[in-house]
């Protein structure tokens, strides 16, 4: 299915359309096609800046101005905004279909164009995706080796200067997006484990996203292959790599970097330079006097690395440790937080004292009210404002 660019012939289909006949006012009709015109580049162009802005705040701010208290991963900012930089040149290298009306020229420019992006942007955004996924450093070269075919495909269309090998690229992409989102399903179900097993605080560390992008992107995809919606999709394709371009901005600052410790300054309890024969079976005791006697569950976001490091024990055996307990370490620690929420807040309506939940939360060692709330509620079936006002009501019955 050969695709004709030509922006001019596209505003006067559309026209056409919109009036209802081919008879229209030529006057009228030329001053529509102005503006379709101008309003697609205003897209096109808008697109292409913004993509250059997020790329150079990427590259060369040192705070987060979206959320200043995270520190987002390195590698992610700079894999990340190479991906902006491309998208902004895939812009540039496709803007010669835009401004002339010679049919060759446009396929070549299509062919070009094409075979750049199997170079660049493709294969960034799914790096992008990967890099996202912070359980370990996965390697690239299946990245290369998935998109070869598309740059081989690319190379000979742009010697014959033919379109014919259109619907097999298509085709090969629609499957290999298909991969791409069977792995990333499964990955990201991997990382969550992996987060649950490591941290008690999930915010601001899952990826579910990425996937719900990845998804959002076949069906954009395929919608312009199949030329579903008209013409009118070349106007959404830009609308859309604007909000890409917003997201990832947006996920990649308010992601946390899990590559170092988050509590540096937290002197050990005990320390042992290697783990004893027999410790795994000692380190339900070691919870118990070290972590929940002493609350080391309120240090915030505190990991597994640093609660081993706390009681003084290797990290893969507690990990095992909460394995052989059916439960993990993220269940674990918002368990101890959440009954400390409710010795807190039986003392303080026994004293007949003013609370609320959000204060009795932080208290508790959470750092932000979702994460309490989804906890709260994924221990006892119901939010943390119902559990409260069911107690208050047997306490006024009671009174």
């Amino acid at each position: 299915m050969q695709i004709h660019w030509d922006l001019f012939n596209f505003a006067s289909r559309m026209i056409v359309l919109s009036n209802g006949s081919s008879n229209a006012n030529p006057h009228l009709v030329m001053f529509e096609q102005q503006i379709a015109k101008d309003v697609f580049m205003v897209l096109y162009g808008g697109a292409a800046v913004l993509g250059l802005v997020a790329c150079c705040y990427l590259l060369f701010r040192r705070g987060n101005a979206f959320a200043p208290e995270i520190t987002s991963p390195l590698r992610l900012r700079r894999w990340t905004a190479a991906l902006f930089a491309a998208m902004t040149l895939s812009h540039a290298w496709y803007f010669p279909m835009y401004v002339q009306n010679v049919s060759d020229h446009t396929d070549m420019c299509y062919i070009i164009g094409g075979l750049l992006d199997f170079l660049t942007v493709i294969p960034l955004a799914i790096i992008v995706l990967l890099a996202m996924l912070q359980d370990y450093k996965r390697p690239l070269w299946p990245v290369a080796l998935a998109v070869a075919p598309l740059v081989l495909a690319g190379i000979l269309s742009a010697r014959s200067r033919s379109l014919e090998l259109l619907p097999y690229v298509y085709g090969y992409f629609l499957l290999m997006c298909m991969g791409i989102l069977i792995y990333m399903v499964r990955a990201t179900r991997r990382y969550g484990r992996w987060l649950r097993d490591n941290y008690a605080d999930l915010e601001h560390k899952e990826v579910w996203q990425s996937l719900v992008v990845l998804g959002t992107t076949l069906l954009a995809f395929v919608f312009y292959t199949f030329g579903i919606g008209g013409q009118a999709h070349e106007y959404l394709m830009q609308v859309f790599d604007i909000v890409l371009i917003c997201y990832f901005l947006w996920r990649t600052e308010t992601l946390s970097d899990l590559s170092t410790p988050a509590h540096d300054d937290v002197a050990p309890v005990r320390q042992r330079t290697a783990p004893a024969h027999g410790l795994s079976r000692n380190i339900g005791p070691l919870l118990t006097q070290y972590c929940e006697q002493q609350r080391l569950y309120l240090q915030g976001d505190i990991s597994l690395s640093e609660l081993a490091k706390q009681i003084g024990v290797n990290r893969v055996y507690l990990s095992k440790h909460f394995a052989s307990q059916g439960t993990t370490y993220n269940a674990y620690i918002n368990g101890l937080r959440i009954q400390h929420f409710i010795n807190l807040y039986q003392k303080a309506a026994q004293n007949h004292q003013p609370i609320t939940v959000q204060q009795l939360a932080y208290r508790s060692g959470f750092r932000t009210y979702g994460t309490f709330n989804s906890a709260f509620k994924q221990s006892t079936g119901m939010t943390a404002t119902e559990w409260m006002r069911d107690k208050d009501e047997q306490y006024n019955n009671q009174n």
